[in-house]
C-alpha cells in the first residue's frame, strides 16, 4: 500500500482551506440574513402585543419615551409597557444586536416612534399629513444592526406589516 506523499498532503489541506475561505462569507450572509428575518418576527410579534394593548386601552397609542439609555431608568417604554403582552421577553431583543447589546442596557433594540404617543388608533396621523396606516412607523431597530444584508433597519408598520423597506415618504 502507498503512503501519500507530503506535497499531496499539502496540496489537499491548501484546497480544502480555499474551499473553506470561499464558502465563509456566504456563511456569514445567511446568518446575517437569518437573523434580520428573526428581527422582522420580532417586530410582529410586538405589533401583536400592540394591538392587545390596544384592546385593553380604548385603542389609544401608549405614551412612550422612544427609548431610555439604561433599565433602571423609570420611564415607560416598549419592554415595561408590552411585557405583559408577549410570551416571551426575547422578542425585545433584535438577534443581530450583538455590538452595542442595547436590549441588555436598555431593555430593548427598538425604537418606540414618539410621534404617535396616546394618538387614537381610528385618527392615526404622523407628522400630520400621513394618515395611510402603511405608510406610519410605529416601531424599528435603534441602529443599523443588519450591516451584512442589503438594509440596515427594519420597521414595523401601523398596519401590521414588518419590513426592510423604508415606505412613510414613498407614494404607493
Amino acid at each position: 500500500m502507498r503512503a501519500f506523499t507530503l506535497m499531496e498532503i499539502v496540496v489537499v489541506l491548501a484546497i480544502a482551506a480555499l474551499l473553506a475561505a470561499l464558502g465563509f462569507p456566504a456563511y456569514q450572509r445567511a446568518i446575517a440574513r437569518g437573523r434580520a428575518t428573526a428581527c422582522l418576527s420580532n417586530l410582529r410579534q410586538l405589533g401583536i402585543a400592540l394591538n392587545l394593548y390596544l384592546g385593553d386601552h380604548d385603542q389609544t397609542m401608549p405614551e412612550l419615551a422612544a427609548g431610555r439609555r439604561a433599565k433602571t431608568e423609570n420611564v415607560p417604554a416598549l419592554d415595561n409597557t408590552l411585557d405583559r403582552y408577549v410570551p416571551d421577553a426575547r422578542v425585545f431583543a433584535c438577534p443581530a444586536d450583538t455590538a452595542k447589546h442595547f436590549a441588555e442596557t436598555t431593555g430593548t433594540s427598538y425604537l418606540w416612534n414618539v410621534a404617535l404617543n396616546n394618538q387614537h388608533l381610528a385618527s392615526l396621523n404622523f407628522l400630520a399629513v400621513i394618515n395611510d396606516h402603511s405608510r406610519i412607523p410605529l416601531f424599528g431597530d435603534k441602529e443599523g444592526f443588519h450591516d451584512a444584508t442589503d438594509h440596515k433597519v427594519n420597521l414595523l408598520y401601523a398596519d401590521g406589516h414588518a419590513t426592510k423597506d423604508l415606505s412613510f415618504f414613498t407614494s404607493q
